[in-house]
């Protein structure tokens, strides 16, 4: 859930403990050793949200995808984080003012460069935007790949692609400060493409508690994630974030007028496992590096939702979870 901010509210809990409730092995979220969630199949690595990104990560040794979805003007579901266009392909304005055929054209690689730091500045030379002009046949694609691979996927291909691979899908809108329609809006229309999957290894997440609750009662199987306002209030001394929830999904910090608050903790990782909820912890806010991760696993997180999952691979596989994870 990325380049989101935590409500004032939940951050109050910090100190409080929540009841305890069904135990670890009733969920199968809770897991053994973290996953490697691929945020935007690996936006640092690959260029974000294409097939492309989402193939490399599972190759590189990543768990699970991350994705996020907006809605075509045709009511179509197609898989980007940023509700408007311009930042990461060769397109223009918001996705829900154009059709699926407009989108599909787009090249989804337009402004990717190769680079942890920031890779999709639009300062550079054209030729250093490493995949520039594949997804319009302007350039050879990779071996192993074709165009379409870096193009704006639909929901259901990636569905189709990676029927075997959890998926964790966030619902976005245009801003958090703006009606909550549009969440809605996007939330229906997911949900009547899902209400009848058989799938049970997806998440779906959005920032507005409204829209994960409009979801669920349109795909009450699929499981859940809430938003602010269910995390909220579960953390805050209530029974319950939601229906169908069976995972937080929350930042390590939040900025407050220049003080730190620490949202994703030992401690509240360990409350979460005991109520019977696993934790995926994202990143986009809080800067990626050996030593968060190191330390993320070290709390017990169930799932680390990173932009760099062939580098978390690497140090998965040298820093072992502690044993007493296991009693959590």
């Amino acid at each position: 859930m990325s380049h989101r901010r935590v409500a004032v509210p939940l951050l109050l809990m910090l100190s409080l403990a929540v009841p305890a409730g069904a135990r670890a092995a009733t969920n199968p979220w809770i897991e053994a050793k973290p996953l490697n969630i691929a945020h935007q199949g690996g936006e640092d690595e690959f260029p974000s949200n294409t097939m492309y990104a989402f193939k490399q990560s599972l190759k590189a040794g990543a768990d699970m995808l991350e994705l996020d979805v907006g809605v075509t003007k045709d009511d179509q579901v197609v898989v980007m984080h940023d509700t408007t266009l311009d930042r990461v392909t060769n397109g223009s304005g918001t996705i829900a003012s154009h059709t699926l055929a407009q989108v599909e054209k787009l090249d989804g690689a337009y402004w990717f460069h190769a680079s942890t730091a920031n890779a999709y500045r639009h300062d550079r030379k054209a030729k250093s935007y490493t995949f520039r002009g594949v997804a319009t046949g302007k350039r050879k694609a990779p071996k192993g790949y074709k165009a379409s691979d870096f193009r704006v996927p639909t929901l259901k291909a990636v569905l189709k692609a990676f029927p075997k691979t959890p998926i964790n899908i966030e619902i976005k809108g245009r801003t958090k400060a703006e009606a909550v329609e549009e969440y809605l809006k996007n939330a229906d229309v997911l949900g009547a493409l899902l209400k009848s999957s058989k799938r049970r290894d997806l998440i779906v997440v959005s920032f507005k508690q409204e829209a994960v609750d409009r979801f669920h009662q349109l795909a009450p199987a699929i499981p859940v994630a809430p938003g602010i306002g269910g995390s909220a209030n579960f953390l805050l001394g209530g029974t319950s974030p939601g229906d169908g929830v069976v995972a937080f999904q929350l930042p390590i910090t939040y900025e407050l007028n220049g003080q730190t608050l620490e949202v994703t903790t030992a401690g509240n990782v360990l409350r979460a496992h005991q109520a019977g909820y696993a934790w995926h912890t994202w990143l986009s806010d809080d800067g990626e590096s050996p030593t968060t991760w190191k330390k993320l696993i070290d709390w017990c997180v169930d799932g680390v939702m990173t932009a760099q999952p062939v580098a978390f691979e690497k140090v998965l596989k040298s820093h072992p979870r502690p044993a007493s994870c296991k009693t959590a």
